[in-house]
């Protein structure tokens, strides 16, 4: 299959179940196409973003103890793993001319997301919320909408949603496992390991893509987009090893640690 096809195939077709499906091999990239930059992904009727603020909110960790709490924010989150695994298919459809290692680790990425959307919905189901119950927000598409580079999707993306993730899940696995939860405590503990290989995809590419007289800092700043910034790529609880096992320099942690709201 070729990876625009495959890109196509996640963001242009509604149902879910071709959107989760996997790549099928062998993968090629012999024609990326010209740049194409789509304004929303085609979804299911039931998983249309909704106006703003309709969507639930995430309910607080305290309110987990009730199981319709806990399925809401499994529903929540698969519809944040929808939403980056769409973002990565208009990344390669935006821009076909990034190289190819970089396209071809973006379709195992995608895999990882398209396997954490199935494990949140399936989660949700169990806890009695079927995907697409409720209503869904838009808010990690309409972001990506101000990338007009692929730094500009390396600095967004892997290191501010899914670096802000390294912190989210761990979170999320406390509070599960202290509502009895184990199950998806274990869950969000294994998404947390693969959010530690997709933030290292993104510094690695980061490294590789920004200019020589730029530092890594530099280059991560200056390509975020508000409301998009430094403070955002962290969590409540800052998982300093997990960054280190990413592959940030603790030069680099030290200024998310301490990044202001500004």
């Amino acid at each position: 299959m070729e990876i625009r096809e495959f890109a196509e195939r996640v963001l242009l077709r509604p149902d879910l179940a071709t959107k989760l499906a996997a790549v099928e091999p062998p993968i090629t990239d012999e024609r990326p196409g010209a740049a194409a930059r789509h304004l929303e992904p085609a979804r299911p009727e039931n998983l249309q973003f909704a106006p703003r603020r309709t969507a639930p909110a995430m309910p607080a960790p305290g309110a987990f103890r009730d199981p319709a709490r806990r399925a809401v924010a499994h529903h929540i989150m698969a519809n944040h793993e929808l939403q980056a695994l769409e973002v990565m298919a208009w990344t390669l459809l935006a821009f076909p001319d990034a190289p190819a290692e970089f396209r071809r680790g973006m379709v195992d990425i995608i895999a990882d997301e398209q396997r954490h959307t199935r494990m949140h919905r399936e989660r949700a189901a169990m806890l009695g919320v079927k995907f697409g119950d409720l209503p869904v927000n838009c808010y990690i598409w309409k972001k990506a909408m101000s990338f007009s580079s692929v730094l500009d999707y390396v600095a967004g993306l892997p290191l501010v949603f899914e670096g802000r993730n390294l912190d989210h899940t761990i979170e999320f696995a406390e509070a599960f496992a202290a509502a009895g939860d184990e199950r998806s405590a274990s869950l969000m503990r294994v998404i947390h390991r693969d959010e530690i290989g997709h933030v290292a995809f993104g510094i690695d590419w980061l490294r590789k893509l920004k200019p020589l007289e730029q530092d890594e800092w530099e280059a991560f700043e200056s390509h975020l987009h508000w409301p998009l910034r430094p403070c955002k790529a962290r969590g409540e609880v800052f998982q300093h090893d997990a960054r280190l096992a990413a592959g940030l320099s603790q030069e680099f942690i030290e200024r998310l640690a301490e990044a202001e709201d500004q």
